[in-house]
């Protein structure tokens, strides 16, 4: 490194040699002109000494100015470092920031989404109320017309009673009249096709003859008919209300099962050992195509307090296009039945919970908007009006043990199933009673699944594929 004292002092140097030789040179001149060499030379020193004063001085300048740059400069360095690390800092805080803020985000926009479906669900379920106590009151006016109609009926076949009671009681005193004034014999009265108690069967009444009431007329005992009461056979109103219509096709009276079957075989069985979100299959490809009726039948096994996600299908435009899931929130065994969200109907499955095998079919069609639930065969829940018309997209999202907060993703554990299902199928059309049966008892598959156990394309988490040649006894 080169110092600028140096540079000065190496100057002077050799200038002040050069200015001797010139004032030397000067003094070579005329002798009058000449002063005393030695008061010339006293000059010189002084002025030399006060040029090295001055030039100590600027060096001792220079010398201090340069240490404080230095200074400046070591301390401008350290300054930017600390600014550097400092940016460093601020950069990573903000990184951090913002993927709090998107995680944030995301909660908020999930939370949101939820809190949409279950206002949905709520304003669906509110409508439900409605129309279930719309209908409640429909059939307490129709059950108070029937009354009606069930008390002027027996009214009217009471004065009916009457009248003929009043009739025979004329004919048969006409008749015991003319006998007695002719002396002929009495010709019996034909019986009355209206049904009356006996004599022996009804108490005597205040006003009504009894046997020792008849007396001889013309020396014959002329026997006198006894006046038919004013009120209707005592079996009557039990009549009336032992009649039962039979059941209908939409009965709830589940059918006793036949019997013991054979052993079922139905294929893999895929076991959800715990709640993980981890725990998911899925079917591939989906619905390729519309779907105005659906039948999904399956095996089911459980020992949780609750049901949980059997099936899902989600699209871009709506995450619970059809569902079939529970939740630890809601009535234990209670699973919401969604077609097209948020519309949905809530499904009784309490007696799936005995960690038992159970045979599940649940139907829905579009034509009038009719579902039905079959558990082991028998038909526990039914009901109209359920997204009537409604066609069902292709091109979703089709998963087993999870519910879709979006396609494939936004799973919950709360809505995760544990347990095993088997069997499982789905076709486009509603299975008739008869299949529901047969699929249930083994001896035989409905034709024209659209998807089974066999499209599951992906088996994620710890849920475990197990090759059963023999399941359960067949109901």
């Amino acid at each position: 490194m080169c110092y600028p004292g140096r540079k000065t002092l190496a100057f002077f140097l050799v200038f002040v040699p050069l200015y001797l030789h010139g004032v030397s040179s000067q003094e070579a001149g005329p002798a009058g002109q000449r002063k005393p060499f030695s008061e010339r030379l006293r000059r010189l020193e002084e002025q030399f000494r006060r040029f090295q004063e001055v030039t100590l001085t600027d060096l001792q300048g220079v010398v201090s100015n340069y240490n404080l740059s230095y200074s400046i400069n070591t301390r401008f360095w350290g300054l930017a470092q600390e600014t550097q690390a400092v940016a460093l800092a601020v950069n990573q805080s903000l990184a951090t920031v913002q993927n709090h803020l998107g995680h944030l985000k995301t909660w908020m926009r999930k939370t949101q989404r939820r809190s949409r479906k279950v206002d949905s669900r709520l304003l669906a379920l509110g409508a439900a109320l409605s129309e279930r106590r719309a209908q409640c009151s429909r059939d307490r006016k129709e059950q108070a017309a029937q009354r009606d109609t069930l008390t002027q009926l027996a009214l009217g076949v009471r004065a009916l009673q009457d009248k003929m009671a009043h009739l025979v009681h004329l004919v048969q005193s006409q008749g015991a009249r003319l006998a007695a004034l002719k002396g002929w014999p009495q010709v019996p009265s034909p019986a009355p096709t209206v049904p009356r108690p006996t004599l022996a069967q009804r108490p005597a009444q205040p006003g009504s003859p009894s046997p020792s009431s008849l007396k001889p007329q013309g020396g014959r005992q002329a026997p006198r008919a006894s006046p038919e009461p004013r009120h209707p056979p005592q079996d009557f109103a039990g009549h009336l209300q032992g009649i039962q219509e039979p059941p209908g096709p939409g009965s709830l009276r589940a059918q006793p099962p036949e019997g013991p079957g054979k052993t079922c075989s139905v294929g893999p069985v895929l076991v959800f050992p715990n709640a993980s979100t981890e725990n998911v299959v899925i079917l591939s490809p989906g619905f390729l195509w519309g779907l105005q009726a659906l039948s999904v039948c399956s095996w089911v096994r459980t020992a949780s307090g609750h049901l949980g996600t059997l099936l899902s299908y989600a699209m871009q435009e709506n995450d619970s296009e059809l569902v079939l899931h529970g939740r630890d929130s809601l009535v234990p065994g209670s699973v919401h039945f969604v077609i097209g969200d948020p519309a949905f109907r809530e499904l009784p499955l309490q007696p799936l919970l005995d960690g038992q095998w159970h045979h599940l079919c649940v139907i829905w069609t579009s034509i009038l908007g009719r579902f039905w639930l079959h558990v082991d065969r028998r038909l526990v829940a039914t009901g109209s009006h359920f997204r009537e018309g409604y066609k069902i997209p292709p091109g979703g999202s089709l998963v087993l043990g999870q519910e879709q907060d979006s396609v494939g993703v936004g799973f919950d554990s709360s809505e995760a199933f544990v347990g095993s299902v088997a069997g499982l199928a789905i076709w486009d059309r509603a299975l008739v009673p008869r299949e529901v049966s047969d699929l249930a008892t083994g001896k035989e598959v409905p034709t024209g699944p659209i998807l089974t156990l066999a499209n599951a394309s992906w088996v994620g988490g710890f849920v475990q594929r197990v090759n059963c040649t023999h399941l359960v006894p067949c109901l």
